[in-house]
C-alpha cells in the first residue's frame, strides 16, 4: 500500500531583483518559512533534496541550518528543478527512509536572457554558432506553429500576460506588481514573433521550500496539512518538439511530455483535470501558458481561444490558472519556480491567498513545471 504524504508547511523568500542577497540566503529564508510553516525544527527534517541552476550547491546549506548529519541530495534539472526535488522528498517518505522530508529550490541569476552552452546540453558547437541556444527563438517558434494550427491569436497571447502581471500585482511576493494592459503588451517591442519582451518571464531572484510527511507524523504535529494526491515525473520521449530539440520528426502531431506527465499525474490521484479548481502551469511566456492548457488536459488543442476571452482563467473563473502571476510576474529563478507552485496551490487550498484567493473554498490543485532539454513534473494535492 503506497504511503500517504501531506505537505505540512510550505515557504517563499521574496521574488525579484534583490541587491546584496545571495541566492543562498534566499534558500535559508525559504526553509526558515517552511519550518515555522510547519510547526518543526531543522532536526526534525530526516532527508532533503534541493537544487539550484546558478547560485551554488543546495546540501552547503546545512552550513547555514545546522550540521544534523541528515542525507542532503542536490538536484539539476533545468526549470523541472524545484519539482524534481520534491518528487525525490516525496518518494523517501513514501519508501520509509524518512518521515518529514525537505525539498529546496533557489536561484540568482544576471540580468539578460538565459546563455547556456552547446556542450552542457550534448550539443555540438555548430548549434551555438548557428544561434539556436537562444531560447527566445524556440518559444516564438512553437507557439508560432501552435497559433496556425489552432486559430490562437495574438490578441489572446497579450489577455495571457495581461491575467499574469494583474494577479502579480495582488501578490506581495512577486517581482513584477505593475498591471499592464494588454495593449501595451501586445505593442511592445518584439523579441522572437509573435513575443513581445511583456509576454516573456526574466531570469529572475528567489527561493521556494516545502515540507512533506507521512500520515503518522501529520497527525503528531497537527496543522494544516494538505495531501499529496500525486507527483510524477517524465523525460521527453522521441518526436518532441522541446528547447534545443526544435523539430517536428516523423508524421503527426509532436509528442509532450507535459502531456505525459499530467496524464501520470491523474490516473494515479484517481481524479480527471476537470475535478481541478485551480493551476498552475509553466507559463515561460504566455504562449506556453496556452500550449500547456490543453497538454495537461484542461481543454482541447485551439479551446484557448474562447476560455481566456470569456475569463475562465481568471482568479473568478472557471479555472484559474497561475492566480500568484506565474513566472511572467514573478520571474524565473530556475531552482525555485515549481515549488513556488506548489505553494501558491497550498495557500489557496488553504483559503490564505488574500486579494488573489480563488471564490468558493478550492479542494484541488494542480502544478505543472516545463524545463529544457524535455522535463516534466506536475503534482495534484487536495484538502
Amino acid at each position: 500500500m503506497t504511503q500517504t504524504v501531506s505537505i505540512i508547511g510550505a515557504g517563499l523568500s521574496k521574488f525579484g531583483r534583490q541587491p546584496g542577497i545571495t541566492g543562498r540566503q534566499m534558500a535559508v529564508t525559504a526553509i526558515a518559512a517552511a519550518l515555522d510553516d510547519a510547526g518543526v525544527r531543522w532536526p526534525d527534517i530526516q532527508v532533503a533534496f534541493g537544487g539550484s541552476d546558478g547560485s551554488g550547491l543546495a546540501d552547503t546549506l546545512v552550513a547555514e541550518l545546522g550540521f544534523t548529519g541528515i542525507p542532503f541530495s542536490n538536484v539539476k534539472n533545468g526549470c523541472a528543478t524545484g519539482g524534481s526535488a520534491l518528487f525525490s522528498a516525496v518518494n523517501a517518505v513514501r519508501s520509509g527512509t524518512a518521515e518529514i522530508a525537505l525539498a529546496v529550490g533557489f536561484d540568482k541569476h544576471p540580468r539578460g536572457a538565459f546563455d547556456p552552452t552547446p556542450a552542457e546540453w550534448g550539443l555540438s558547437e555548430g548549434y551555438g554558432s548557428a544561434g539556436l541556444m537562444v531560447t527566445t527563438q524556440f518559444f516564438g517558434a512553437k507557439i508560432g506553429r501552435y497559433m496556425r494550427e489552432y486559430g490562437i491569436s495574438g490578441t489572446t497571447l497579450a489577455k495571457v500576460a495581461e491575467k499574469a502581471y494583474r494577479n502579480g500585482s495582488l501578490n506581495p511576493n512577486a517581482w513584477r506588481r505593475a498591471a499592464i494592459s494588454a495593449d501595451e503588451i501586445a505593442t511592445a517591442d518584439m523579441v522572437n514573433d509573435p513575443l513581445t519582451r511583456y509576454m516573456f518571464c526574466s531570469p529572475g531572484e528567489g527561493a521556494a521550500a516545502v515540507i512533506v510527511a507521512t500520515e503518522a507524523a501529520v497527525r503528531r504535529l497537527g496543522g494544516r496539512p494538505v495531501r499529496l494526491r500525486a507527483i510524477s515525473h517524465r523525460t521527453r520521449r522521441f518526436g518532441s518538439f522541446e528547447v534545443f530539440s526544435p523539430a517536428v520528426q516523423g508524421g503527426g502531431e509532436p509528442t509532450s511530455v507535459s502531456a505525459d506527465a499530467a496524464e501520470a499525474a491523474f490516473e494515479q490521484a484517481g481524479i480527471s483535470p476537470a475535478d481541478v479548481d485551480v493551476a498552475q502551469l509553466q507559463d515561460t511566456e504566455s504562449g506556453a501558458e496556452i500550449m500547456h492548457m490543453a497538454e495537461c488536459g484542461f481543454c482541447e488543442h485551439g479551446e484557448q481561444e474562447s476560455m481566456i476571452a470569456a475569463g475562465d482563467t481568471e482568479i473568478g473563473g472557471r479555472l484559474p490558472i497561475n492566480t500568484d502571476g506565474g513566472c511572467i510576474a514573478n520571474g524565473e529563478p530556475i531552482g525555485a519556480s515549481g515549488l513556488r507552485q506548489v505553494h501558491e496551490i497550498v495557500t489557496q487550498l488553504r483559503g490564505e491567498a488574500g486579494a488573489r484567493q480563488v471564490p468558493g473554498a478550492p479542494r484541488v490543485g494542480f502544478t505543472h513545471v516545463y524545463g529544457a532539454p524535455g522535463i516534466s513534473a506536475c503534482t495534484v494535492l487536495s484538502v
